[in-house]
């Protein structure tokens, strides 16, 4: 069931717009103030509905699963605008609005509903940005930080990419679904198309053009265009690194445990495996993962037993 928290005058980072934020969350498993605290950012077409029937990630997260209801109070916030069930938004302007002002949000969400300290934050793509944001505004809170098929900061090639779908939402007849047919694209690998449609037809139609339209067609009934415009720019505003910070000094000076978990074929947010190896030679606190897959940055969503067997790694441990 949705629940909603209402914050008064919440300032953008570019401080051009002050707003009263209607910010609506879920809460499954241990009732708040009874068990540990997992918080879970959702990706970009995502939503706060990570559990139960209708539960995106019911995979993971429920009982007697690896995220074991019978134990966490597991909550997730929607990012305001993303159209799940109400439609509200920071601005009218989507272009205004970053990943940090998301983090900022959802701990502001956090401390009115009394929550000051959490187990473990989890995200998987858009979701994992906002994570590396929200833990260096606060890692004194944080325990765990699983950043899942990301990136603390948004490369360029993933810039781009998010440019292309701006410019198809903006300027195509039929943007979302258009967006959304590129967008798997990125989503998924060469091999794993040609491996599952095999120069399939159906009549005239490629079997693997009629997959893209379905895509298109499912996501148009779900996502308004404001909606999608948002979501996808917040992808290419990730960016913990500015201003001149420096990740191996803060992995030095918190004792937040980072547990990052890359897919060895995105073709989104490539694998950084040099530089995270780096970061874990340097700091112990620091943890790399990999999902071996064919299926690109979606394997988070499709390789459950790896990424099961990951989570109890970092669960147990």
């Amino acid at each position: 069931m949705l629940q909603k928290i209402e914050i008064a005058n919440f300032v953008l980072e570019n401080e051009k717009r002050k707003a009263d934020v209607a910010l609506f969350y879920q809460v499954f498993g241990k009732p708040i103030g009874k068990a540990p605290v997992i918080l879970i950012n959702h990706a970009l077409t995502g939503n706060s509905n990570v559990s139960g029937e209708n539960g995106w990630w019911k995979n993971v997260i429920d009982y007697d699963h690896i995220i074991d209801l019978n134990q966490y109070t597991v909550i997730a916030f929607n990012i305001p605008g993303n159209n799940f069930q109400i439609e509200n938004g920071l601005s009218s302007d989507y272009k205004e609005i970053s990943t940090l002002d998301i983090a900022r949000l959802f701990w502001l969400g956090l401390e009115t509903i009394n929550i000051t300290n959490l187990y473990a934050i989890i995200g998987g793509s858009l979701g994992g940005g906002i994570s590396w944001e929200m833990a260096v505004l606060h890692p004194e809170r944080i325990q765990k930080v699983i950043p899942i098929a990301t990136h603390y900061f948004a490369s360029d090639w993933v810039i781009a990419n998010v440019g292309v779908q701006d410019d198809i939402l903006n300027f195509s007849q039929d943007p979302i679904a258009v967006a959304r047919k590129h967008a798997m694209l990125l989503y998924r690998t060469p091999l794993s198309i040609n491996q599952r449609f095999k120069n399939a037809k159906e009549g005239n139609i490629y079997t693997v053009n009629d997959w893209l339209s379905y895509h298109g067609i499912l996501l148009t009934e779900r996502f308004s265009l404001n909606a999608y415009r948002q979501m996808n720019f917040l992808l290419g505003t990730i960016n913990i690194v500015k201003n001149g910070f420096d990740l191996n000094r803060f992995l030095k000076e918190t004792k937040i445990e980072v547990h990052a978990i890359n897919i060895n074929s995105d073709l989104l947010f490539q694998n950084n495996l040099d530089e995270y190896n780096a970061l874990h030679e340097n700091n112990t606190n620091f943890n790399h993962y990999i999902i071996n897959s064919i299926h690109g940055h979606d394997a988070f969503l499709m390789e459950y037993q790896q990424l099961n067997e990951i989570l109890k790694q970092i669960f147990l441990n």
